[in-house]
């Protein structure tokens, strides 16, 4: 497509989505629901065509050379599917908090005043690699009573372009606008540039992918917009705690998975509890190939674990997501610097404390100042579907208008509404 023709099609998704978002605000939850149902079954009843054209994406992926890491969020497992179809139904299970109203008050003058939620109207979602970003976007879209624009990477373009298909199906056997969701049909980046230049048909923004995509659309953006920059999630292991448990939190919240953005990027360790915590988890992380950087206290204990790959810590460590398996690891007197380290060094995402210590837990949480904080569990759970959403748009480490997890109500808003008896004002 030349420039024109890009500016042409993306008014069109644009002026599509507008038409849809209204007919979509006023579907029954009823129809909402069998839409995701539908769609549930629908994906369950692809796997192996899906499979196929994921396929297509996951060669041209390794064919140029994509990282590891990158192609491995490409891949639409029968687990990820299925992980898609049951996150459609638990969404349907879900009440319909559109057109709820809240704190309604009595007023002196006689009115009552409260806020009703109701659907944001049209969002844009451009997201790279992970295909099943398109179910969770659509799902949660359809659920919220919204219309959407998505506009998937170029490397898994196959594998979204299966996926909407479905979508657009489920839609349309519930007797809902297809045009509900759309999945913009070109690579062309240019696409991009037009969408979140769109207030007039696009209510808001959600970028998620890469630093530099995310970077690149806040500050282009003339659309409000959702976003997190990067994941630099962290565990404290703290004194006094159960060592047998944070070492397997630790392990887990690093090595179940090493591309997620909640996946733990460092490891902060209290000196009383060092010496007994690090050569366990030294030797675990040792067995899976994670290098360990580390400042030189913890790495004075480290290296005497056979097989360990133990390097200094840069300052640049301190800030670093790696989405590899490499850690950074730092002994701290106790909970106050831990917070401090966090507090300056993390990117505000998901941040968690082991403790025995029940006044150091409640100091964590409300000292760190991150989108998701967690007691005795691992940061793998900060996640939509995990934290029982349904599914998730992304996580926001912004402060307005949603935070950590995006889910329904990270989709709508709250309008004010009057109910009086023909009083007026004097």
């Amino acid at each position: 497509m030349n420039a024109l023709n890009i500016a042409e099609y993306t008014q069109t998704l644009g002026v599509h989505a507008k038409l849809a978002s209204a007919r979509m605000a006023r579907a029954s939850a009823a129809t909402k629901n069998l839409a995701l149902r539908k769609l549930a079954s629908l994906l369950r009843a692809n796997v192996a065509a899906l499979q196929i054209d994921n396929a297509r994406d996951i060669e041209r992926a390794t064919a140029a050379g994509l990282s590891a890491p990158m192609v491995d969020r490409l891949k639409l497992t029968p687990k990820v599917l299925e992980t898609c179809a049951e996150g459609c139904e638990q969404l349907a299970a879900m009440p319909d908090i559109i057109g709820e109203i809240i704190g309604l008050k009595q007023q002196p003058s006689g009115i009552r005043v409260g806020q009703m939620r109701v659907p944001i109207g049209v969002f844009g979602m451009i997201f790279e690699s992970r295909p099943n970003v398109t179910i969770e976007a659509a799902s949660l879209s359809i659920k919220s009573g919204n219309a959407c624009i998505l506009r998937g990477g170029s490397e898994a373009i196959d594998s979204n372009k299966a996926l909407a298909r479905l979508v657009q199906q489920a839609l349309a056997e519930a007797g809902l606008p297809e045009d509900a969701v759309q999945l913009v049909q070109t690579t062309d980046r240019e696409v991009v540039g037009q969408l979140i230049t769109m207030p007039q048909y696009v209510d808001v923004i959600i970028p998620r992918g890469g630093k530099g995509l995310i970077e690149r659309i806040s500050r282009d953006a003339k659309v409000p917009v959702i976003k997190h920059l990067d994941g630099n999630c962290h565990v404290y292991v703290d004194d006094p705690c159960d060592i047998g448990m944070a070492v397997t939190v630790a392990d887990n919240a690093k090595t179940q998975k090493y591309s997620p953005c909640n996946a733990s990027e460092g490891l902060l360790v209290a000196r009383g509890v060092a010496a007994e915590f690090l050569p366990k988890i030294g030797a675990i992380y040792a067995a899976k190939g994670v290098e360990m950087r580390c400042d030189p206290a913890a790495a004075d204990i480290l290296r005497a674990v056979p097989g360990a790959t133990v390097t200094a810590a840069t300052e640049q460590d301190w800030y670093e997501e790696y989405l590899a398996p490499i850690i950074s690891i730092k002994l701290v007197a106790g909970v106050d610097e831990a917070i401090a380290h966090i507090n300056q060094y993390s990117s505000h995402h998901t941040d968690a404390i082991l403790t025995r210590d029940h006044m150091h837990a409640q100091q964590f949480l409300r000292e760190v100042d991150s989108a998701s904080v967690m007691v005795n569990a691992s940061t793998r759970f900060a996640d939509g579907f995990e934290f029982g959403l349904g599914a998730e748009i992304g996580i926001s480490t912004d402060k307005f208008h949603a935070r950590g997890p995006v889910g329904l109500e990270g989709l709508t808003s709250l309008k004010y509404v009057v109910l009086g008896q023909g009083e007026i004002r004097g």
